[in-house]
C-alpha cells in the first residue's frame, strides 16, 4: 500500500486542497459564506505509471499548475463577487504558456545571459556555470522579497500558513480544530516554496555538467532541461519528507523551511478554519475510495 500525502496552495481567500481522488478548494465569500469547488483528479494522476520516479513529479506538477490556475481564477471571481462561470481550457492553456515563458526566460535564460556577458571576465566555464547559478537564486530570492513586501499578499500568505498549519496537524494526528490546529507551524517541508529553491540549486549542478556550449544551445539546454530539473527537484523533496527524522537530511532541507517565513503568514482562526474544510473535504473522498479500493493508506 502506497501513502497518501496531502498538500495544496493558497488562493485568494482560500485554500485549495489536493489528494487521491480529487481537489478542493474553499473560498470565504465577502459575506462569510465559505463557497466551495471541487475536481476529481485525472485518471493519468492516479495511474501506475504517475506513481513511476521523475514521471510522477512531471506529471503532478503538471496538474497542479492547471489545477492551480483554474482554482485561482474560481477564487477571485468568489473574492469579486462575479457568478461562476467555467473557464475555457485554452483560457487556462494561454495563461499557463504566457507564465511559463515568463519564469523559463526570467529565471533560466537570463541568468545565461548574463554569466556570458561576463565571459571576458569569466573564463572558467565551471565559474560561469556557478555565476549564473548565483544570478538565479538571487532573482529567485529577489522575487520572493518583493512579494512577501506588498500588502496585497499578506491574506494570501497568511491562508499559505493555514494550509501548512492543518497539514502539519492532521499528520501529528491532532484533531482538526482550530484551536488544535492553530498550535502548529506554518512551515512545512513539503512546501513548494522549498520545491523551487531545490529546483535553483539543482539547475546549477546540472548546467555545470553540461559544461560550456555554444550560446544558442546554451539557451535550448536552459528550456529543455526545465522538466526534468524539475522531476529531481521533486523527487528530492518526498525523500526528505519521507526521511525527514534524520539529522543530516533535516540540515539540508532546512534553507527551504527558512525561505517559508517570506511566503507564510500566521493565519486567525477562520482563515484555518477553511484550510480545515478544505481538507476534510478530499479526506473523506479519499477514505471512500481507499476503502473501496484497498490500494492506499492514509497519512499518518
Amino acid at each position: 500500500m502506497r501513502t497518501v500525502y496531502y498538500g495544496g496552495q493558497a488562493v485568494v481567500d482560500g485554500v485549495m486542497m489536493r489528494g487521491l481522488s480529487q481537489a478542493t478548494t474553499i473560498v470565504r465569500a465577502p459575506d462569510g459564506r465559505l463557497v466551495s469547488r471541487t475536481e476529481d483528479l485525472p485518471g493519468a494522476v492516479r495511474g501506475q505509471v504517475a506513481r513511476l520516479p521523475l514521471i510522477r513529479g512531471l506529471i503532478a506538477l503538471w496538474e497542479m499548475l492547471i489545477l492551480g490556475t483554474r482554482m485561482m481564477l474560481f477564487s477571485a471571481r468568489v473574492h469579486s463577487g462575479i457568478a461562476e462561470e467555467d473557464v475555457s481550457k485554452r483560457t487556462v492553456g494561454i495563461m499557463l504558456a504566457f507564465s511559463m515563458t515568463l519564469a523559463v526566460g526570467l529565471f533560466f535564460v537570463f541568468p545565461l545571459v548574463v554569466s556570458r556577458a561576463a565571459g571576458g571576465v569569466v573564463h572558467d566555464s565551471l565559474v560561469g556555470n556557478i555565476v549564473e547559478g548565483i544570478i538565479r537564486l538571487a532573482l529567485f530570492l529577489g522575487y520572493l522579497t518583493l512579494i512577501a513586501r506588498m500588502p496585497q499578499m499578506y491574506r494570501v500568505f497568511q491562508y499559505h500558513g493555514a494550509e501548512h498549519k492543518t497539514i502539519n496537524a492532521y499528520e501529528a494526528g491532532a484533531t482538526l480544530t482550530p484551536e488544535q490546529v492553530q498550535r502548529y507551524s506554518t512551515l512545512h517541508v513539503r512546501c513548494g516554496t522549498a520545491f523551487l529553491l531545490w529546483v535553483a540549486a539543482l539547475s546549477i549542478v546540472v548546467f555545470a555538467v553540461l559544461g560550456h556550449p555554444p550560446f544558442l544551445i546554451g539557451i535550448v539546454s536552459r528550456i529543455l532541461l526545465v522538466p526534468l530539473i524539475a522531476a529531481l527537484g521533486y523527487e528530492l523533496l518526498r525523500l526528505g519528507a519521507r526521511f525527514y527524522s534524520f539529522t543530516p537530511v533535516r540540515i539540508v532541507m532546512q534553507p527551504g523551511l527558512w525561505l517559508q517565513h517570506l511566503t507564510t503568514r500566521e493565519p486567525s482562526d477562520d482563515q484555518v478554519e477553511v484550510a480545515i474544510a478544505a481538507l476534510r473535504a478530499v479526506l473523506a473522498a479519499d477514505l471512500k475510495a481507499i476503502q473501496a479500493t484497498g490500494t492506499a493508506r492514509l497519512a499518518p
